[in-house]
């Protein structure tokens, strides 16, 4: 048995892990999450780590570039320079914007990890908070091998989670381009129903299927500039406020918005589609 709880609201793809994303209409899934989702990503020279926002105090200003999909990714620049993924000279126009030297990948290479900030050093120390080191393939078993997802291929939150935390945010409101979902699902249940899917499986459209897997725990990331987005702490504070909760089975609590998912059918979504929630396998 299932039951409706929404549709499809909004749909987005990041085809380089932590720049800015586009929207779309439609797109298929597969068990590698969105086609073209998180496709590529930069290594840093120095280290061979993953470059990842999640380690604002050095990887703060990917989220000023902009990355849209085509025959070659484009990547934009925030003065409106904009190169192809193929171009010979982006490695050395992306080492310079971000002051230090990178390459973009289509693969992680081996023992790929990446800095990820703690959420309470967060709250207390902003983008000056100390960051712990991540190996990606065991970050997740549900991140497929190759990837560059640290935890599972999608993340998805409801409207009512985005205007609950917009109602206790100081200045009313909340973007959902800070907290990085694939599927925005439009419904009128209660805020931060999702904590409460984690083990079961949504039915989106007439193909896909995803199990949830956890709770989405917050770090850096929602607080930073993104393009044109000021800074907001609140982004953090009101979940760290309202929905501390483990993310999953035998992890301590943190703030949490939306779940990831595993794909367990393949299939094609688009705007509007019905969405449907069931028991878990």
């Amino acid at each position: 048995m299932t039951e409706s709880i929404g549709t499809v609201a909004v749909l987005r793809r990041y085809p380089v892990k932590s720049m800015l994303g586009e929207e779309l209409r439609a797109a298929h899934v597969t068990e590698r999450g969105l086609a073209g989702d998180r496709a590529l990503a930069l290594v840093h020279h120095e280290t061979g780590k993953v470059v990842s926002a999640k380690n604002p105090r050095l990887w703060r200003n990917m989220l000023k570039l902009a990355a849209t999909s085509g025959p070659d990714v484009k990547i934009t620049f925030p003065d409106g320079t904009a190169l192809a993924s193929t171009d010979p000279g982006l490695d050395a126009a992306l080492s310079e914007f971000l002051g230090r030297p990178v390459a973009l990948a289509a693969a992680p290479p081996p023992g790929a990890s990446i800095d990820r900030s703690d959420p309470e050093e967060v709250l207390r120390d902003g983008i000056d908070a100390q960051v712990r080191m991540d190996v990606i393939e065991h970050v997740g078993a549900a991140a497929p091998d190759g990837t560059f997802f640290d935890y599972a291929p999608l993340h998805l939150i409801t409207t009512s989670t985005l205007d609950r935390i917009a109602e206790l945010s100081p200045r009313g409101a909340v973007e959902l381009a800070r907290y990085r979902p694939n599927l925005v699902i439009r419904t009128t249940a209660e805020s931060f129903e999702e904590n409460d899917w984690v083990g079961r499986d949504l039915f989106i459209g007439p193909d896909l299927a995803v199990r949830i897997i956890s709770r989405t725990p917050r770090c850096a990331i929602p607080t930073l500039e993104h393009g044109d987005l000021p800074r907001d702490t609140d982004a953090l504070r009101v979940p760290a406020a309202h929905n501390r909760v483990s993310p999953a089975d035998n992890l301590r609590p943190e703030p949490c918005v939306g779940v990831h998912g595993q794909v367990i059918r393949p299939g094609r979504v688009g705007l509007g589609d019905e969405v449907r929630l069931g028991a878990g396998g």
